[in-house]
């Protein structure tokens, strides 16, 4: 009896070499591994592929018949080249081997053949060069038989499934590893069980396998793909309620408020009132704060909503028994920042009291040894930091609360790393990055979402427009004298870059999705806009003379960039040009306005991030997007899009639409690809919703799951799974 199962490693089935080559390629290690990579799609053998917009630069794989063969001797170098042009009957590509004659005996006129390889462009032709290929061969499929009519056009019909492949991995080396996995797969117990399958009309694990891979017909591979996408997003809202609810239940030391103490003596001295919605969360958290349980909340709101000073009311009342705080920050600018703003909201009376501290990996080493001292004494009730408050020699004396500043930039094991560091601490994570449903239930499933819609009065607008620097070369020229026209007017400017300086891109700029070739393109592409150059520039000119300017970038020393932020909030310098160091976190209530250069490098989330730092005080804000991609492209779609709303939330579902379904959950921080295998969040947003509900109705009728023993030990493994999607 064969005993290969979903644990197998791959050695001992597809052989080592293609095991190694596999985990090279994909990271795949066992059976199960390798069968849950399903094709891409699928062609059929009397079907091509379109050649037409085949990325250059780029593997693909292609089904297509060969046109024409010849053969001529090179002229700059010994030997003979083959040429070969195959078709989809449309368009055309070019194959070229180099003294390899004897190819012309396999690739004859008319054959059909799976080819796959990098394409290259030569004299204006798109072309693969030695692409590796596998023949559909009819007379090795019938072995000289005839075929009648139906068994012709069954044969002619059946799907040749087509794998995410690599240049040295093909698609058809994928298909034999699978063939040969499935044969030696034993009897499978499905986890998931018979009256959820039955009432789903999901396909058994293994018959769904058999029929993703090996499909008949058309029918047969899209009833099995349905099938493991409503697995996937099953299994992972059943771990994500799971690890919820397990959380829910663990006992933590309740928070709650005094009267008179700490909390109510902030709120007196505040010199403005809270908004409905901060009064909203404010009140929610509370709430979970006075638990015995640990409260698990993702906060999310408008950039310049408040969301930073509901937290400092959360750690106020956490302070209220001893209880220890600590916000981690992705940036040192903006841990260093909180700080300042911590500070100077709690005042002199109450400042002493709490004794915020920051703590980074690149501060003073006598500084951090105080910072290190006082939080492990527990004198510090605020500790401000980046990822150097998740070493191990960070210790606290009763951190009862963690909070986790722009929680797309940290991944859950990030967030589970500060919190063992505490007894159960509750956790409160924000992002002014508005999160459509889809994306909050599949990355951040296992937190509550309150959401703060409104912003403070007296918030000045921003207005925004898209500069088309080719296009409209005065309108350019325009955005810097506008910015001297600020600045004369007693306000300030920010210049931002997508680089530091040439090739020397800054740390966290996001990757927007394609960003297409430029206006009158051709040639190579010009060099991104970036901080050196930039300063120079505008030191350069006549009119700019007299105009304190200054850099900021991730690249300089945590006391640098802390003196030039200082000097900026304090109005010593105009116009300040920086990467995304300033993206979160930074107020300066008279900056006014922002010029984006090469705008288009940038996400919608993040260029809406950065337009939020000018109009915070009395004078409306301007920001400027300065680009060279052109009218049509997806790339000119996101800027029009930032320029056309300030409604982060309807800019996140507009992002969900426009972006890469990898770059939705991360893929930075996990590996280049999503970690979603069938699921898109764009796609399935329906679907992922009802597997919620069906895996919240198994979970409340059996909470440990004793019925469905192997979905219990699926998802009690599934942890690293659920830290890569939420890598985001």
């Amino acid at each position: 009896m064969n005993d290969t199962s979903l644990e197998t490693r791959l050695e001992g089935v597809v052989g080592g070499r293609t095991a190694q080559a596999l985990q090279r390629a994909f990271e795949m290690r066992t059976v199960g591994e390798l069968l849950l990579h399903v094709p891409r799609r699928y062609s059929r053998r009397g079907e091509l592929t379109a050649l037409t917009g085949l990325p250059v630069g780029e593997q693909i794989t292609v089904v297509a018949q060969v046109l024409d063969v010849r053969e001529r001797r090179m002229q700059r170098r010994n030997g003979k080249l083959l040429e070969v042009r195959i078709t989809d009957g449309t368009g055309f590509l070019s194959l070229t081997f180099f003294n390899q004659a004897w190819r012309s005996n396999e690739l004859l006129p008319g054959k059909r053949a799976i080819f796959a390889g990098k394409v290259s462009e030569y004299r204006g032709q798109l072309q693969l060069q030695h692409p590796d290929y596998e023949l559909l061969d009819d007379d090795a499929v019938t072995n000289g038989a005839e075929l009648d009519e139906a068994a012709a056009k069954a044969w002619s019909e059946t799907p040749i499934p087509i794998y995410p492949a690599t240049g040295q991995l093909p698609s058809w080396t994928i298909q034999r590893a699978v063939g040969l996995a499935l044969d030696a797969l034993g009897p499978l117990e499905d986890p998931v069980p018979r009256s959820i399958r039955d009432a789903e009309g999901i396909l058994e694990l293994r018959e769904a396998f058999e029929l993703v891979h090996r499909p008949q017909r058309t029918n047969d591979w899209q009833r099995a793909q349905q099938s493991l996408r409503f697995r996937e997003a099953f299994e992972l809202q059943l771990a994500l309620l799971d690890r919820r609810r397990r959380a829910g239940i663990a006992p933590s030391a309740p928070r709650p408020p005094k009267a008179g103490g700490l909390l109510d003596r902030f709120d007196a001295a505040l010199p403005f009132e809270l908004t409905a919605g901060q009064r909203a969360a404010g009140s929610t958290i509370t709430e979970e704060l006075s638990q015995p349980h640990p409260m698990h909340r993702l906060l999310q709101g408008e950039v310049g909503s408040g969301k930073t000073l509901v937290a400092l009311r959360a750690m106020l009342q956490v302070a209220e028994g001893g209880g220890q705080s600590a916000l981690l920050a992705p940036t040192e600018v903006l841990a260093a920042q909180h700080l300042r703003s911590i500070v100077e909201s709690l005042g002199p009376e109450l400042a002493p009291l709490l004794n915020p501290v920051l703590l980074t990996s690149k501060m003073p080493t006598a500084e951090r040894k105080r910072a290190l001292l006082s939080t492990a004494a527990g004198s510090a009730r605020i500790v401000v930091g980046t990822h150097a408050l998740l070493s191990e020699n960070v210790t606290f004396a009763d951190l009862g609360l963690v909070v986790i500043d722009e929680q797309h930039r940290f991944g859950v094991e990030q967030r589970e790393t500060l919190r063992r560091k505490g007894d159960e601490p509750h956790v409160l994570a924000m992002t002014a990055t508005p999160i459509p449903r889809t994306v909050a239930l599949t990355a951040f499933g296992d937190l509550e979402v309150t959401a703060i819609r409104d912003l403070p009065a007296g918030r000045q607008g921003i207005e925004t427009f898209v500069v088309p620097v080719f296009e409209r070369p005065k309108w350019a020229d325009r955005a810097w004298l506008r910015s001297l026209e600020e600045i004369a007017a007693g306000r300030q400017v920010y210049v931002v870059c997508p680089a530091i300086a040439a090739g020397a891109k800054e740390e966290g700029v996001e990757d927007p999705g394609p960003v297409e070739p430029e206006v009158g393109g051709g040639g190579t592409p010009p060099q991104i806009s970036n901080v050196e150059d930039t300063l120079a520039e505008l030191r350069a000119r006549a009119d700019f003379a007299g105009i304190t300017t200054a850099g900021l970038t991730g690249a300089m020393k945590p006391d640098e960039k802390d003196a030039v932020m200082r000097a900026f909030s304090a109005g010593e310098i105009q116009l300040l040009v920086a990467t995304t160091v300033i993206e979160v976190g930074v107020n300066v209530p008279n900056a006014s306005m922002m010029v984006v250069r090469d705008a288009d490098r940038f996400g919608i989330s993040q260029l809406h991030q950065l337009r939020g730092r000018v109009g915070r005080g009395e004078h409306p804000g301007l920001c400027l997007l300065l680009t060279t991609a052109a009218d049509g492209t997806v790339a000119r779609e996101r800027l029009d899009a930032v320029a056309g709303t300030r409604d982060g939330f309807v800019l996140a579902e507009v992002d969900l639409e426009l972006r890469r379904e990898g770059d939705i959950l991360g893929t930075e921080q996990s590996g280049g690809r999503s970690t979603l295998r069938l699921l898109r969040v764009v796609e399935h947003g329906e679907l992922i919703a009802h597997a919620r509900d069906v895996a919240a109705a198994l979970l409340d009728a059996d909470p440990e799951l004793h019925g469905a023993p192997l979905l219990a030990a699926l998802i009690a493994g599934d942890q690293d799974h659920l830290d890569n999607l939420a890598k985001s």
